[in-house]
């Protein structure tokens, strides 16, 4: 059986996960620990029985195992199924400084006038490439908390830390690029631009009209930002 590179990486961080040594784990499984060791290294590959079996043995599915599911679970996630950032779960809970409780309201809030506009422009693609650039960007701030603590199993990731910040950024600036040639009427390889009639007409005082809730935290975000520029609007 062909297995891709998430196999290897994810046995290897489950294992981790439940503090077993290789030993221990290939006792269970039936197997010689210098054989799970070609499985975990991805020296050699494996059968669709043995797939299974460490599916079961730690619980998960075999398509999270292969890489197509990151859920552990196996099942798809579907638009109803994502939780609302305001669901309530000690996830929510933000102790002691605003500062979290602020910056994550003003964030939430700009992006639902983004992707509200980006609904009405109707072009996938830049729905697509504009989703890839707010993606990385979480992407690069977590990973940056995750590494803080050396100890913490790097399996969670494909690509090693080292290489996690540039290739992020990579993927930001090529995103970057795409949107902005689409939002121009410019098609890039195969991904239709925006329709010149579709693009949108925007101001400050039709943003307050029209997103009266959050317009006010869009503002603040972009003086905010404008500022960690060094940039301050002109009297």
């Amino acid at each position: 059986m062909v297995l891709n590179s998430y196999f290897p990486r994810i046995i290897t961080l489950l294992r981790k996960e439940r503090g077993l040594s290789q030993k221990a784990a290939a006792e269970d499984l039936g197997i010689s620990q210098a054989l799970l060791s070609h499985y975990e290294k991805g020296i050699r590959e494996c059968g669709l029985e043995f797939v299974v079996k460490v599916a079961d043995y730690y619980d998960v599915s075999c398509d999270y195992l292969l890489g197509r599911s990151p859920n552990r679970t196996g099942e798809t996630i579907t638009v109803e199924a994502i939780p609302e950032p305001d669901a309530a779960g000690k996830e929510n809970a933000f102790r002691g400084s605003l500062l979290p409780t602020l910056n994550k309201k003003l964030i939430a809030n700009s992006l639902n006038i983004i992707y509200d506009i980006l609904q009405k422009c109707k072009c996938k693609a830049l729905t697509t490439e504009i989703s890839t650039l707010l993606n990385c960007a979480v992407y690069k701030s977590f990973r940056i908390l995750y590494s803080a603590n050396s100890k913490n199993p790097q399996g969670l990731f494909a690509v090693p830390q080292k290489l996690s910040g540039g290739l992020s950024s990579a993927a930001q600036d090529t995103a970057e690029a795409c949107a902005l040639s689409l939002s121009q009427g410019e098609g890039v390889e195969d991904m239709e631009p925006l329709e010149k009639t579709a693009a949108p007409a925007l101001s400050p005082e039709q943003i307050s009209e029209e997103y009266p809730l959050f317009a006010s935290s869009l503002f603040n975000l972009i003086q905010g930002a404008e500022q960690k520029m060094g940039k301050r609007k002109s009297k």
